[in-house]
């Protein structure tokens, strides 16, 4: 499984984005970006979310006894 870090960097970098670039075009401040990127635990979901959107992708919380009850 990718770390959302790597992903969000990996996609970035695809599109030859900087992180200011890829900051304003996903309508968030390059902190978020950053952070993301650095692997911070506490992040915004919403945030995240707006920049996951930008590659057609999402979070959502996850209930752990059912994500493994379903997963073995």
């Amino acid at each position: 499984m990718i770390r959302l870090a790597d992903f969000v960097k990996q996609k970035r970098k695809e599109v030859n984005l900087t992180q200011e670039e890829f900051a304003e075009r996903a309508g968030v401040a390059l902190t978020v970006i950053r952070k993301i990127e650095q692997g911070k635990e506490n992040l915004n979901l919403e945030k995240v979310n707006q920049i996951l959107k930008m590659f057609g992708h999402t979070l959502a919380p996850v209930n752990s006894r059912e994500f493994f009850s379903t997963n073995t």
